[in-house]
């Protein structure tokens, strides 16, 4: 394997793509490596102007991302609230989780701080939360962002204590009177130690030791002492009057929790396919460091089996990674940011609405007859070179499950009226000095993690051929390479 593609394998996996000067630097992959670690070291949360919300009231606009409650502001129940209001309700929430996915994308697409952004892409499926207050999606978003580099105990209490994440499992109505089960038992089986390493009573244990955590109207974390069971539990074979900041600290105790945690990582940063070998040692060099993310992920990068060919170009992208690569390699993005959505929803994952607490299965999930026909298809769609319809399912989940068919339709018919033309010129800067012969093997190099077959290179030559002048033969190479099915995987 040759520098350039050791280089791009990391970019990919440890951020959203490598763009063209990032390989034409020349850079050996230990240097981008620690290039990558100092630019993550900064922690920007994720802002833009958008509105206030409060449960029950239309939104109005505010000048930053701050929709905590207005304490002054008299409540409205829902049945108080006309159709027509619920309906301007509705559509604000929407625009504001709009707003919030393509600031999102943008960030993954041009910040240097890929690998705080990639973690916080990763913890965003591990922590998966879906809520209707966009505030408290926010909130919990850049929390995870801030400590996402950090000592997993840290993130793992501040993730509890998150009012978007005890309101999505419940805990708020979690009480000594009546425990509720859920937050407690997918802590354990989904965010720590994983199956078969607890019991049902260990979870009826761990819900009394959460009673009483909750949030208050301006979205804080709210211990209620007077709703507390502080008897004394029995929590994975330990006695005392243990709160929830107890039952985190003794499931980061176990080991288990180090392997679950770190195979995880490793399928989504290395290959879908665990290996034994590989993680044991990184498991428990994790678990010795008191769980240090950034070191864990350092350990992945820098092992020389990270590079084997097994793990190169054999995962597929999700549809993030896909749209955020399109634009990181050969920048491409509709003018429209609601497009972005659209796709992302067509696709089969949007940002900040995760199908349920399980996050997104990933790996071949992603792929399927109509999905996969869609994913060759969107790179012609974004270079202007094709059209398409695509009709969004009514999904009761989603954030405006009513609109009309008319408006759950992506319509994309070639160059369209305000859309901003395609830029190539840093894709064509980085085969300026290539012969025109040698120029769709080069850009396969960069643009595909796979190897690229004989008979497709043959394809692509025939459909640009020479006579065509450059921008026009750079453009159909280009948009060929990325409707290959190479191009899915990374």
């Amino acid at each position: 394997m040759t520098t350039q593609q050791q280089v791009q394998h990391l970019l990919w996996r440890a951020g959203f793509g490598p763009r063209p000067h990032d390989v034409a630097a020349g850079l050996a992959p230990r240097k981008v490596l620690r290039q990558l670690l100092h630019d993550a070291a900064s922690y920007q949360p994720l802002d833009s102007p958008q509105m206030r919300y409060r449960e029950g009231l239309a939104m109005t606009p505010a000048p930053t991302m701050d929709m905590k409650q207005d304490p002054q502001a008299p409540a409205l129940k829902k049945g108080e609230l006309t159709a027509e209001q619920r309906k301007e309700q509705n559509r604000q929430i929407r625009d504001a989780f709009y707003a919030m996915n393509t600031g999102w994308l943008q960030r993954m697409a041009t910040s240097p701080a890929q690998l705080r952004e990639k973690l916080t892409f990763f913890w965003h499926g591990h922590f998966a939360c879906r809520v209707r207050r966009p505030d408290l999606a926010l909130q919990l978003n850049n929390t995870i962002r801030r400590l996402a580099l950090g000592k997993f105990p840290d993130l793992l209490l501040a993730v509890s204590k998150e009012p978007a994440m005890l309101q999505f499992l419940n805990n708020q109505q979690n009480k000594k009177q009546r425990p509720n089960e859920n937050f407690a038992r997918e802590v354990m089986e989904l965010f720590t130690i994983g199956r078969g390493h607890y019991s049902e009573q260990d979870v009826k244990e761990a819900a009394r030791a959460f009673t009483g955590w909750g949030f208050d109207g301006q979205g804080q974390f709210q211990f209620r002492a007077k709703q507390h069971d502080d008897g004394p539990k029995t929590f994975l074979g330990q006695t005392g009057s243990f709160g929830g900041e107890d039952v985190l600290r003794l499931l980061t105790e176990r080991r288990e929790t180090a392997l679950f945690l770190t195979t995880k990582l490793y399928r989504f940063f290395v290959n879908d396919q665990p290996n034994a070998q590989h993680i044991g040692p990184l498991a428990e060099a994790f678990y010795q460091s008191g769980y240090d993310i950034q070191d864990l992920v350092e350990r992945m990068f820098s092992a020389d089996w990270f590079y084997d060919a097994a793990n190169v170009g054999t995962r597929i992208k999700s549809p993030v990674e896909l749209l955020v690569g399109l634009q990181r390699q050969a920048g491409l993005a509709p003018a429209d940011g609601q497009k972005l959505v659209f796709w992302q929803k067509a696709l089969g994952q949007t940002l900040f609405q995760p199908p349920n607490v399980a996050g997104w299965p990933g790996g071949r999930n992603w792929i399927d007859s109509s999905s996969l026909l869609l994913r060759l298809q969107l790179p012609q769609v974004l270079l202007k070179q094709a059209e398409v319809n695509i009709a969004l399912k009514d999904d009761e989940n989603d954030l405006a499950p009513q609109l009309p068919r008319s408006e759950r339709i992506l319509r994309s018919r070639g160059k369209e009226a305000g859309d901003a033309p395609v830029n190539l010129a840093t894709v064509a800067a980085l085969v300026a000095k290539t012969p025109a012969d040698k120029q769709a093997a080069a850009l396969a190099g960069f643009l595909l993690q796979a190897p690229l077959r004989p008979e497709n290179l043959a394809l692509i030559q025939q459909a640009a051929p020479e006579g065509g002048g450059p921008q026009q033969r750079l453009r159909l190479q280009v948009g060929s390479l990325l409707s290959f099915p190479e191009y899915q995987l990374m």
